[in-house]
């Protein structure tokens, strides 16, 4: 309990700094070339044995300074292939974190529309530091049909 409230005690005197660290990103144009190897993925129901590694190729053109174009192919937690093809729209910061989601088609997931493709949303925070970068995704879980998990991508500027 102790632990709890001490918790508490710093997250309430912490959030004054981070508000003044919150910003909305002003839309500008952008022109750069990201590509990655696929993700890891730590799924939230570690007892069914999905498949954490999802090796792959992916890029992601940032148009500008809220929103790019992402594309590319993985081997998914089912241990089969998928595609995915979307936009990233990521309008907000805290200092140099990224805040938004990824919206877009996937395939390639046996229990969802067997295998076929659907459209999802998915929480995203991104960090970027010259040509190196990460996203983190928050991939909900959904019925028996898709797996919960958080999941990072390396991602490498090109240019």
């Amino acid at each position: 309990m102790k632990k709890l409230l001490l918790g508490a005690t710093f997250a309430a005197l912490s959030f004054p700094a981070l508000a003044d660290t919150f910003t909305t990103i002003e839309n500008q144009p952008l022109s750069e070339l990201w590509v990655n190897p696929g993700f890891y993925s730590h799924h939230f129901q570690r007892d069914k044995g999905f498949d954490d590694t999802n090796p792959g190729w992916g890029a992601e053109y940032r148009f500008s300074t809220v929103a790019s174009a992402t594309a590319g192919r993985f081997h998914n937690s089912d241990r089969r292939m998928s595609n995915y093809a979307g936009v990233y729209y990521q309008p907000w910061a805290i200092g140099p974190v990224r805040l938004g989601a990824v919206f877009g088609g996937f395939n390639g997931y046996p229990k969802m529309r067997d295998g076929g493709w659907f459209l999802a949303a998915i929480p995203v925070i991104s960090m970027e530091y010259q040509r190196v970068g990460v996203n983190f995704a928050i991939v909900p879980t959904y019925k028996e049909r898709l797996h919960g998990a958080i999941s990072v991508q390396l991602k490498f500027k090109l240019l």
